[in-house]
């Protein structure tokens, strides 16, 4: 049983609407209690029944997860400024009454969300209600740190709020979240599967080859899509609990807007930011695994030793070498990569470590970083003109910073690939792979099969 001292909500609000009457402003409240253990996914299943948004995020290690329910405040900007977002949240913790005893721990009020591929997109009808950038800060936060479980209950406190009512309101949907039904994962069952338009995207990647042989670009990152439908509406619950049982040292995530889910799990950290601490990540140059050890070596000592995987794996060393020296100091990168197992894939790993210089936050690292030739290509402008002109993919979030940051600006993004939009009974996955001097459009082909497989078989397939 755990011993922790009743936090009463009704005497923090009331002393948050205080705070409002004298600042004439709106008081942003964040109340964090420890409490028993609880499953995410049944949490994350949970927030059906109060019909809210739902963001789930587990950390590549699975030692870090959140579940976040509700929506006590969004940020969103069209034009996906980082500096307004960092700005505009500066602004909400000055106008704070933040009750928390455990934050030496992930907890506390917590911004989940992310930013588009390419801000210059017009996002039409399949990332509609995806526009721009969004962070929403859930109602109720669920952080499972360190196997220990708190929950944040965050609200905003108005100089006219009705505190007796908001304050029974919140545990009123507290218990239910905690106590009530959690309703059963459903299984999903894919009934069709169309892949749009390959023929045409590999004709786009000896476009792209003749773009690079005229010495226009050395790297262009082409994606494509793959849409699925299922029986009936998908459970992205159980899409989220597959995804945890078998895509470790991945990054798991959900960002739920009106029934619609951006869901994946990526390999790909693009930063982490802890006590102005930088942690990023190389990943570029792929190759299957094998059914045996000595195949899935074979495979891995190829990956290695090719040179057409090394030089796309080098061009992503180079940028984030080149971005993260202009704002940190002891930057640490290894000279040579090593190999990242997953369960379909291997990837090409090289990690950078530095030390933020003063003054910087975690937005401003994922703005100089995004996007990295990884997603994009190399040079950047150069490739991202090509994909603007040639590519027939809506990106909206897919292969774009999508991730957390706290109070202090702590915090971690990953690069949103491995991913699919879910949308009722229909589903939209992507996938993508880099295409230099000598890419073959038919092994690039298959290499973007083999890329959505971690997701086909999560949403049933």
């Amino acid at each position: 049983m755990i011993e922790t001292k009743e936090i009463k909500i009704d005497g923090v609000l009331q002393s948050a609407q205080k705070q409002s009457i004298d600042k004439s402003a709106p008081t942003f409240v964040s109340v964090t209690e420890q409490i028993e253990w609880i499953d995410p996914i049944d949490f994350f299943q949970a927030g059906k029944t109060i019909e809210e948004n739902r963001i789930y995020w587990s950390s590549a290690d699975q030692k870090t997860q959140f579940v976040g329910i509700g929506e006590a405040k969004l940020f969103h900007d069209h034009d996906a400024s980082y500096q307004d977002l960092k700005e505009k949240w500066k602004q909400t913790m000055k106008n704070s009454w933040i009750v928390n005893p455990y934050d030496q721990y992930k907890t506390g009020p917590i911004a989940f969300g992310g930013f588009p591929f390419d801000a210059k997109e017009k996002v039409e009808e399949l990332w509609e209600g995806f526009n721009g950038n969004q962070f929403r800060v859930p109602t109720f936060l669920l952080t499972i740190d360190k196997n220990k479980s708190f929950l944040t209950t965050t609200v905003y406190v108005e100089q006219g709020s009705k505190i007796d009512q908001l304050a029974a309101d919140l545990i009123t949907r507290k218990n239910q979240l905690l106590h009530g039904h959690k309703p059963a994962c459903q299984k999903n069952q894919i009934v069709l599967k169309h892949e749009v338009d390959p023929a045409e995207w590999k004709k786009l990647v000896t476009k792209a080859t003749t773009a690079i042989n005229l010495q226009q670009v050395d790297k262009i990152v082409l994606a494509r899509e793959l849409q699925i439908e299922f029986d009936e509406v998908c459970d992205t619950g159980q899409v989220l609990d597959r995804l945890q049982k078998t895509q470790k040292n991945s990054f798991i995530f959900a960002w739920e807007k009106d029934h619609v889910c951006f869901i994946g799990a990526t390999p790909e950290r693009l930063v982490k930011v802890d006590n102005q601490q930088l942690f990023s990540t190389c990943l570029a140059g792929t190759a299957p695994r094998g059914k045996t050890k000595e195949e899935d070596n074979y495979f891995g000592e190829q990956l290695l030793q090719d040179q057409k995987n090394r030089n796309e794996h080098q061009f992503v060393v180079d940028m984030i070498k080149e971005a993260v020296r202009s704002f940190a100091k002891y930057v640490k990168i290894p000279e040579e990569p090593v190999l990242y197992p997953l369960k379909n894939l291997q990837h090409l790993f090289t990690p950078v470590e530095a030390e933020l210089d003063e003054g910087y936050t975690l937005l401003d690292v994922v703005e100089k970083l995004h996007p990295t030739p990884a997603l994009c290509g190399f040079p950047r402008e150069s490739s991202l003109a090509f994909i603007r002109e040639f590519e027939q993919l809506e990106r909206g979030w897919y292969g774009a910073p999508i991730g957390w940051f706290d109070q202090h600006f702590d915090g971690e993004f990953a690069v949103a690939i491995r991913s699919a939009l879910v949308s009722g009974d229909k589903a939209s996955l992507f996938a993508g792979c880099g295409v230099v001097q000598d890419s073959d459009p038919e092994i690039e082909y298959q290499e973007t099969n083999i890329k959505f497989t971690p997701m086909l078989q999560a949403l049933g397939g």
